[in-house]
Formats: C-alpha cells, sequence, structure tokens
C-alpha cells in the first residue's frame, strides 16, 4: 500500500476541486484549494521524496481557454521529473506518444475508451497498443447511481453503463498495466472513502490499482488499508496540508510504511 501523490490542474493552477461539481461551460468547478505554486514545484517535491506512481490530472477540456496554460503546466512537471508521474486528461491514441515522450510514465485514460456511454472495445485496443499496455491506465473512475457504481467519463459528468465491479476489473486487465479509481461522490470532500469501491479493489487481485476520493483522516487511510487488503495505493488530495487540509504531508509519507 503506497502513498501516490497528485497534480490536479485547473484553469492553469494546481487545485483541489470537489469532484462532482466540474462543468465544462464556463470552466467552473468549487475549489477547496488553489495553489500559489506551480505544478512543476509539486513534481520536484514528490521527486525528492521518491514517491513515484503519482499523477497529473488536467481538467479542462482541449476547447477551453484555459487548456493551453493547464497543458504547460502539465509539461512543466513532467519535465521536473522525468518518468515519475503519470499523466491524464485527453489522452487518445494520437497524443499518447506526445506525453510519453515528454516524460510521462504512464497515460491515463477514460473517455476516449468509453465513449457514448458505453465500452469501445475498438478504441481501447488502439490506445493500448499505441501507448503500450504496460504505459497505460485505465481511470475506472465511478459514480453511484441505483444502487451500484458505473463508471464516468469527461471529467466525471456522464455516466456510462459499464459497472464497476470485479468482473469489469478482470475484464479490463488485458489491456493495462494499472487502474486509477476515483469515487467521485467521496472526491474533494474529505469526509470518508467509499467503502464499496474499496472493497472491490481489494477483492481484486491482479494488476496494480490506485484509490482517490474522501481520504480525510488517518482512519480513513486504515479502513482502506482493511477494505484493500493492504494492497491498494491511495491518494490524499484535499485533505493533504501541502493543499489546505490538515493530514501532515510527512506524516502520510510516514503511515504508508507502518
Amino acid at each position: 500500500m503506497r502513498f501516490r501523490p497528485c497534480i490536479d490542474i485547473h484553469n492553469g493552477k494546481v487545485k483541489q476541486i470537489v469532484g462532482g461539481t466540474l462543468r465544462d461551460f464556463g470552466d467552473s468547478a468549487r475549489e477547496n484549494f488553489v495553489s500559489r505554486q506551480d505544478a512543476a514545484f509539486y513534481a520536484k517535491l514528490y521527486k525528492k521524496d521518491g514517491l513515484s506512481g503519482g499523477h497529473i490530472i488536467l481538467l479542462n477540456p482541449g476547447t477551453s481557454a484555459y487548456y493551453e496554460e493547464t497543458k504547460r503546466q502539465a509539461l512543466s512537471a513532467l519535465h521536473a521529473w522525468p518518468g515519475g508521474l503519470q499523466i491524464g486528461g485527453g489522452i487518445r491514441d494520437d497524443n499518447a506518444g506526445f506525453w510519453l515522450e515528454n516524460g510521462a510514465s504512464h497515460v491515463i485514460v477514460t473517455s476516449f475508451v468509453f465513449r457514448d456511454g458505453k465500452l469501445d472495445y475498438e478504441n481501447l485496443k488502439r490506445i493500448s497498443k499505441a501507448a503500450g499496455r504496460e504505459h497505460l491506465v485505465l481511470d475506472l473512475s465511478c459514480r453511484r447511481k441505483n444502487g451500484s457504481y458505473y463508471i464516468v467519463t469527461d471529467r466525471w459528468q456522464k455516466f456510462t453503463d459499464v459497472e464497476f465491479s470485479r468482473e469489469t476489473l478482470e475484464a479490463l486487465s488485458a489491456y493495462c498495466g494499472e487502474f486509477l479509481v476515483h469515487a467521485v461522490d467521496a472526491e474533494g470532500k474529505a469526509q470518508g472513502i467509499e467503502a464499496s469501491v474499496a472493497e472491490v479493489l481489494g477483492n481484486w487481485n491482479g494488476i496494480p490499482a490506485v484509490y482517490a476520493g474522501g481520504i480525510g483522516s488517518f482512519e480513513d487511510i486504515e479502513k482502506l488499508r482493511l477494505l484493500g487488503k493492504n494492497r491498494v495505493d491511495f491518494t490524499v488530495g484535499s485533505a493533504l496540508d501541502l493543499f489546505g487540509g490538515p493530514l501532515g504531508y510527512k506524516d502520510v509519507i510516514a503511515c504508508q510504511k507502518s
């Protein structure tokens, strides 16, 4: 169980937002924290502390007026630590190589694979081939609907008909090297993890998986450790003191080793 740090970039700034409030229209989101530091600052910090495998997420679509500045920030972070960070947000088969060539260890993909509410196996095969299975992370971020969890796309705004389940993990693992799962309804709230999502990951014993969403205390981390059977990595966002929260960054690093 490892701590995977994050760098979320929205409107050209490193931020922590409430995930379910993100909207493309007007480039709006409810903000928990807006950093005075740039993305490269965080990349250098994570590099110094040996926290590989963290993720950079571009939260603006390519059509946004802010996209180029968000992209510039992302590239500065990758260049600050080549090979140390993953990147997601608008990744397709025709641009995956660009990000890998610019220092990303992996590309993180959702919307290119889950399109029009369904799993597009042709696109899945294309991105797996373009990036290389070992460099592809599938983001299976999910929200609750009718008592179950379903994968959501387009910066967590659109539901698919693909249920988040052990069977889904099994089917998709042949095409990627890792899963990233944001429990979107808990994202940015620091009010506890989504236990049902954590249990699915804990019962999965295949390729690595990273959980994000709702961690607000060391008790939450311990709960994830138990439900995840000590094999699910985790991200702390809004609750981290780096982003204005109560949890000490150094304490979280120490917690992963306990």
